[in-house]
């Protein structure tokens, strides 16, 4: 089958209005293609309508729900994602990210590279006019109420206005797709202080004041957050550059599956400990299912025109299914139109410059 060339057993585009199409990368996986198409069927079981792009080959035999496109050209873990998908327009991460763009899915997962997908969406899906900076926002399994963190890997290097525009991005995921009313957003600082923390946090700390204090139905603003509180439930929303929520995240994740094992370790070393365990088991399987990462369906890319969903390159096919079902209800339920409209109700949106004629340059981006 030549690249691009696609057959399914029913057309990708529902007729049900209520479902969105779902287009996935899936070249980049840890555990290859294969296992993201076995997440795309499991997907399907449940109602999503999907379009897999990778190789053609390994992602088995159309199914109903599930469209496939030959698409083997993999740039997931290319150093310069920008140059690389300028270079290889026929890549996977490219052709899906079309495919949203040009209305035939609504929203976009990529199981490879995190550098790829924010380059193929900026490339071909475009940015919300007046958003700086698209963001990776994740929805941190915390017991009870969990807690938004972002930017978890989008932006390196930020400034103040970039910050200030992910805590409205933020609380509107917050509100949108877990339900909290008036989220309270805080920025990660090395001290709750408020005069503590780098030049950008304390500049960025006090616009969100001041914008929060004019805007107060937007969200609470409640100041720096330590990162000992992040999971501690002293805010919804957590907002830090992409450097630091990208490590913060991944320490998170590391500490959770390490107690996890010791857990299972100790309950497994001798007989008082399997008895033990065995009482426990319920509980205990049901707070693991709890704080799986996979149960979360990875990080939202936030401030494109259309909805992306970057899952971890080491998830199962759980994972994998999760992330699909999270993106077609989040395209279904409009998360980048009531972000979007958020923004402009709290006048969060980048002023476009205007040209020497008067005319204004955000109408040609």
């Amino acid at each position: 089958m030549a690249s691009g060339a696609s057959s399914s057993s029913s057309p990708a585009r529902p007729s049900d209005p209520d479902v969105a199409v779902v287009a996935v990368d899936c070249n980049g996986a840890d555990l290859g293609p294969a296992e993201v198409a076995a997440g795309a069927a499991i997907a399907a079981e449940q109602g999503a309508r999907v379009i897999l792009f990778g190789p053609a080959g390994e992602l088995g035999g159309p199914r109903p729900g599930v469209e496939v496109v030959d698409a083997p050209v993999s740039i997931a873990k290319n150093r310069d994602p920008a140059s690389a998908v300028r270079a290889y327009p026929d890549a996977s991460i490219v052709q899906a990210a079309r495919a949203v763009a040009g209305d035939r899915a609504q929203a976009l997962v990529c199981a490879g590279g995190t550098g790829a997908a924010l380059a193929a969406g900026l490339f071909n899906i475009k940015r919300i006019r007046g958003i700086y900076r698209p963001a990776l926002a994740i929805p941190l399994p915390v017991p009870g109420r969990p807690v938004t963190l972002l930017d978890v890997g989008a932006n390196a290097v930020v400034r103040r206005e970039h910050l200030v525009q992910f805590a409205f991005m933020g609380a509107a995921l917050s509100s949108t797709v877990l339900g909290v009313e008036r989220p309270r957003v805080g920025l990660l600082s090395n001290g709750e202080e408020e005069g503590r923390g780098s030049p950008l946090v304390l500049e960025a700390h006090a616009e969100l004041a001041q914008r929060t204090s004019a805007s107060i139905d937007a969200f609470e603003f409640v100041g720096n957050v330590e990162g000992g509180d992040v999971m501690s439930g002293v805010a919804d929303v957590v907002v830090t550059d992409g450097f630091t929520g990208n490590i913060a995240l991944k320490l998170m994740e590391a500490v959770s599956q390490t107690i996890l094992a010791a857990v299972r370790d100790a309950a497994t070393s001798s007989t008082r400990g399997k008895l033990g365990g065995a009482l426990l088991r319920g509980a205990l399987g049901g707070f693991r299912a709890e704080i799986d990462p996979e149960r979360q369906g990875g990080a939202y890319l936030l401030g494109l025109r259309r909805l992306g969903v970057v899952p971890h390159g080491r998830f199962s096919r759980t994972g994998f299914a999760q992330a699909i079902l999270r993106a077609e209800r989040g395209a279904r339920e409009d998360i980048v139109g009531q972000t979007e409209r958020a923004l402009a109700r709290a006048g969060a949106l980048r002023e476009a410059p205007v040209s020497a004629s008067g005319a204004s340059l955000r109408d040609i981006e």
